[in-house]
């Protein structure tokens, strides 16, 4: 649990897919292997910009798996294990810790949502088997996770923290409290962690720029956060993970290839995503390329 409340920099790993439309398991060996490089603590795997929700559980499972296997000497692994349905989020945590992961991410039951008694037994059940992180994030749940509802759940032995979306008064409030928080914001991490205590961040953005988000959390550095400010916008102008599948794919780091219901950016949106790649070193993102790319680049599977 030190260790785990310990790492700053964690990573919502993409998930890469073959022409086939399978994982691409030596693909995400090297796009893991980059975060190793740059410090990164950990890896969620499986969470939403890992596009968890569109793997059938045994893709899912094996790929927590596959993680451990590979990387865990190098790497946290926490797999994102969570569901609206507690009989799954149960078998799924339970395999999870089976195969060696370190930690869950369990999420609040979301469309078919319960009360918050219904919430509060779901998250001790699960907490139940093992270490894990709450996320809060109701843009997708449609449910807040107020403090009257963690802070009951924070003194079981097995609640790490929250991974928190309603932003750094939020965190604050946690923090001060005792309660570890870990940023779900991008663009208000430098800020939650350096001026509001937060324990760090679980971060899309360090997908394509991990040295840089592992020196936004090491130090304050105001100049830095003002310059990566525009990219992480521009990396939510669609729902997550569009923008970052398309960005890893402008890079040649993964290949063109996205799982229905997502489609690649718009070329408008990649020309404003290429001017703001191409502002930074090739030293500094992932991939060894930089393409426009065309629309008929990029294939669909489902």
């Amino acid at each position: 649990m030190k260790q785990i409340k310990a790492a700053s920099l964690i990573t919502a790993i993409k998930t890469p897919f073959n022409a086939k439309g399978d994982i691409d398991f030596n693909t995400y060996d090297q796009l893991v292997a980059q975060q190793v490089k740059a410090g990164v603590d950990g890896i969620v795997v499986g969470g939403t910009t890992g596009e968890g929700h569109l793997l059938t559980w045994e893709e899912h499972l094996i790929l927590i798996a596959h993680s451990v296997h590979k990387h865990g000497k190098d790497l946290l692994i926490i797999g994102n294990t969570g569901s609206n349905n507690t009989r799954e989020a149960i078998k799924a945590t339970q395999h999870g810790f089976a195969t060696g992961m370190d930690a869950a991410l369990q999420i609040n039951p979301y469309y078919g949502r319960s009360s918050f008694a219904g919430v509060s037994a779901h998250f001790e059940k699960v907490l139940d088997i093992g270490p894990a992180f709450i996320y809060n994030v109701p843009g997708r749940t449609g449910q807040d996770l107020t403090p009257d509802l963690i802070e009951p759940l924070s003194k079981h032995k097995n609640f790490i923290g929250v991974k928190e979306c309603a932003g750094n008064d939020r965190i604050a409030y946690y923090e001060a409290r005792g309660i570890a928080c870990w940023s779900g914001n991008d663009d208000q991490c430098a800020v939650g962690r350096h001026q509001h205590g937060s324990h760090g961040v679980i971060s899309v953005t360090s997908n394509i720029v991990p040295g840089l988000m592992r020196k936004l959390m090491d130090t304050p550095n105001e100049a830095l956060d003002t310059r990566m400010q525009p990219l992480m916008n521009w990396l939510f102008c669609e729902p997550n993970p569009i923008a970052i599948n398309t960005t890893l794919m402008m890079t040649a780091a993964v290949a063109p290839i996205f799982r229905m219901p997502y489609k690649a950016l718009t070329k408008a949106q990649r020309e404003e995503g290429l001017a703001l790649l191409a502002e930074l070193s090739q030293d500094e993102r992932v991939g060894e390329q930089l393409n426009l790319m065309t629309d008929e680049e990029f294939k669909y599977s489902y």
